[in-house]
């Protein structure tokens, strides 16, 4: 019986041995799931709930890393766009200045690149607003250190468990030598396994809570800064959409009224008397009209004009005050009788 006895107690030693191998091989890092009770149920919960919270600020942490990536990779996007439209702009402008006799493309082609220029303001914007917004507060989070410090403190009670649980085993097996062998010595090496193993379990209960309420406090965190970042992402990147597509919106509005204003007012051949001069005659301004472009002429209601060239599309050619250009034919009355404060020779 003995010799069983001693045999047994060896094959204890050599399993805790092993244990305590294994939890030195693996447990250098992050905290060590075990479903192992090792002192009692309160500690049991107090290492699952830990434990839960040390996974779900690692998962907080690499989502904030994965928003990083992306607003890093949108911001890199953004440069190159601002590169390709900034040429694009200058390359429209250059146009617009050197074909001046091409009418509605270099019209057309000035106003985009003017246009492109607010594009771009808007691009470097949006930049500035994901680097501020969301770079640096989830760059700051993510290698602060009250996370880091929170984790630590969860390694080291995961550290101290297994600490504990080889304790515990030896605690069993200072036991066992005692029941085969109760001689003073045994009872002295039983009774300090004891002792360290209550010393464990009064630093563990402290290091527990330490740890779970710091790292409830960092989830709390997370969880709120991540929700704010993403908020001011969606809100940066939905505002510098509506404004790009009021720039482009308004400056297809201008190009298309643009080429309207061209073709509706085409250069008509004035008809000639039989004298061989050019017909003109004089008309009066029955309503304002503002000119939008430098080709049209505006009038005030009582304007006389000379009228050069009428067109069937409803516009007409004429001067007044000096100055000559294109109106709706509709604004103005022709007249019979030339006012006497009116000294054009070319009215016939």
């Amino acid at each position: 019986m003995d010799a069983l006895r001693k045999q047994a107690s060896k094959l204890r030693e050599q399993v805790a041995k092993q244990q305590q191998a294994v939890i030195k091989q693996f447990g250098g890092s992050g905290y060590e799931s075990s479903e192992v009770m090792v002192i009692d149920e309160v500690e049991m919960q107090m290492h699952q709930q830990l434990e839960k919270l040390y996974r779900s600020t690692r998962c907080g942490r690499d989502f904030q890393k994965e928003i990083v990536k992306a607003a890093e990779a949108f911001t890199a996007v953004g440069y190159k766009h601002i590169e390709a439209g900034t040429k694009l702009s200058e390359d429209c402008s250059k146009y617009g200045v050197e074909n001046a006799s091409d009418e509605i493309l270099a019209k057309t082609a000035s106003v985009y690149g003017d246009a492109r220029k607010h594009v771009e303001k808007e691009q470097d914007d949006f930049n500035r607003l994901l680097f501020t917004q969301v770079l640096e507060p989830l760059r700051a989070m993510i290698t602060g250190t009250p996370l880091e410090d929170a984790r630590h403190l969860a390694q080291r009670y995961s550290k101290m468990r297994q600490e504990a649980e080889a304790q515990a085993a030896e605690v069993f097996r200072r036991q066992a030598r005692v029941r085969e062998s109760p001689i003073p010595e045994n009872v002295a090496k039983f009774h300090a396994a004891e002792t360290r193993m209550q010393e464990l379990k009064a630093n563990m209960a402290v290091l527990g809570k330490e740890a779970a309420t710091a790292l409830a406090a960092v989830e709390s965190q997370q969880q709120r800064l991540t929700f704010q970042r993403l908020i001011a992402m969606i809100e940066g990147e939905r505002t510098y959409h509506e404004r790009v597509a009021t720039i482009l919106g308004n400056i297809e509005a201008e190009m298309v009224s643009e080429k309207q204003r061209k073709e509706a007012a085409p250069p008509v051949t004035p008809i000639n008397h039989a004298s061989g001069k050019t017909k003109y005659f004089l008309a009066e301004a029955t309503h304002a009209f503002d000119a939008a472009s430098e080709k049209e002429l505006s009038l005030a209601v009582g304007d006389y004009v000379v009228v050069r060239k009428v067109s069937p599309s409803g516009w007409s050619e004429g001067e007044c005050k000096g100055r000559a250009g294109w109106f709706p034919s509709a604004y103005v009355e022709k007249r019979q009788r030339i006012p006497t404060n009116y000294t054009s020779t070319e009215v016939y």
